[in-house]
């Protein structure tokens, strides 16, 4: 990878014109017929090609592979570098470095995708993915010089990706003391674009792959590993804390609730609630279908068109997914961790034996959208379902297993009552994901 650099540069600028079709051309053309189809439609196409394909491989090219995706095919991450080569080359203010800000943008981002529909209109797409590419863009041209600043510190996906990647199998190893000794060859020092401390990198969570640093100093390698090292290794950190926050909150609690409040009876039975309690006392105006559809789904040519009622019944009910689901997971380890005499730390590093339940989640989620386009196309998939009770299933293992590892050196009642505590969650988790595919 670090002799073929050219090679990556020039591929980087395919995927961009890629991503700049797919995105652009379908927001400037009419809305698809009703008769429409992924083979005689470009804006629906694009639209399986986008949703139905892009955004679900790359996650599991994530688990895979680590943040090969980052590092050699992101359009925004080489846009960003692109702008930074030939920006102002300012320093990374301080605000900018909050380890809150990928959590937050994913909470925002998914919540605002939702309220236009992000996943069935060109235009919505165009403005959430296009308005993130463009600021992106802005944060490179201001700070830093050949960097990624936007990707390391407010990328709305970073910080799921970072989770993910913990599962690869593949990451690039550092030899800390082989680095300091700096045999030769010495190598030119690399361009780290993500900003990380190479001498320092553990794990696969935060290293974008691009190979840059490859062989520096005979001390960077890329290896194969057990997809349970970076957990059960370094999962005891102190730092972990925004980790976990995104992981509960974002990737378990709000995707869940996003992926299936359209199916919900609890969604209908709030929003009934509400609209009876507003036509009570003869408020009427939040019934009306009269937002922009850049602030709320408004497409009246397709019967497809929210209420302020909708937009606020969606913000709740996401909200409640995120913080009722979250929490209570939450407060099922860290109760279980005090009880077994352990410290918070080590609830964090338990919790995020979660990561692949929330990992196939997040595929099972966005997969939903392959299925469905494919449905409309007359293919009866009939191996979805049980492909899907495999996956769940396979993922609650893993946690379990990951957990095992985890509670290995504590007596056997403390272990045993903490991994009662990790069925519980894996069990609430796969309730949740029951309910959408099955229950309702």
């Amino acid at each position: 990878m670090r002799r073929h650099a050219l090679v990556i540069r020039r591929l980087q600028w395919a995927v961009v014109l890629f991503y700049c079709v797919l995105l652009i051309i379908p927001a400037f053309l009419p809305l698809p017929p009703a008769e429409g189809g992924i083979l005689n439609n470009l804006t629906l196409l694009a639209q399986f090609l986008f949703w139905g394909l892009w955004w679900p491989f790359v996650l599991l090219s994530v688990v895979l592979f680590g943040r090969l995706w980052c590092g050699v095919l992101c359009p925004e991450g080489a846009l960003s570098e692109w702008a930074s080569q030939r920006g102002l080359g300012r320093g990374t203010p301080r605000w900018m470095r909050w380890g809150g800000w990928p959590t937050l943008a994913f909470l925002l981002t998914t919540l605002y995708g939702q309220l236009i529909s992000v996943y069935d209109y060109a235009q919505a797409a165009l403005l959430i993915l296009g308005g993130s590419t463009l600021a992106a863009m802005l944060v490179g041209f201001l700070y830093g010089r050949g960097k990624r600043v936007w990707c390391r510190y407010l990328c709305p996906v970073s910080g799921v990706f970072g989770l993910l990647a913990k599962l690869a199998p593949l990451h690039f190893h550092v030899d800390e003391q082989r680095w300091r000794a700096n045999a030769a060859p010495h190598l030119p020092p690399p361009n780290c674009a993500p900003l990380l401390d190479i001498r320092r990198m553990r794990g696969a969570s935060d290293c974008h792959a691009c190979g840059r640093c490859s062989g520096q100093r005979d001390a960077v390698q890329l290896i194969a590993r057990s997809s349970n090292d970076e957990i059960v290794r370094y999962g005891n950190n102190p730092d972990s804390l925004w980790e976990v926050r995104l992981l509960l909150y974002g990737v378990i609690g709000l995707a869940m609730g996003a992926f299936q409040w359209t199916l919900s009876p609890w969604f209908i039975g709030l929003k009934q609630a509400m609209a009876e309690w507003l036509v009570a006392r003869d408020i009427v105006w939040p019934l009306e279908a009269d937002a922009p559809w850049w602030l709320l789904t408004h497409y009246p040519q397709l019967n497809d068109a929210f209420t302020w009622l909708d937009g606020l019944a969606i913000s709740l009910y996401l909200l409640a997914a995120s913080v009722l689901l979250g929490g209570g997971l939450q407060l099922l380890i860290h109760v279980a961790s005090r009880l077994a005499g352990q410290t918070p730390a080590f609830a964090r590093q338990l919790l995020l034996c979660l990561i692949p339940l929330g990992a196939t989640g997040l595929f099972l989620g966005l997969s939903a959208t392959t299925v469905k386009l494919l449905r409309y196309e007359g293919l009866a998939l009939l191996w979805v379902q049980p492909t899907r009770a495999a996956l769940l299933l396979a993922a609650s293992a893993w946690c379990l297993w990951l957990s095992w590892r985890v509670c290995a050196a504590l007596p056997a009642s403390r272990k045993a009552a903490l991994m009662l505590s990790m069925a519980l969650a894996c069990g609430l988790i796969g309730y949740g994901w029951w309910l959408q595919f099955w229950g309702w």
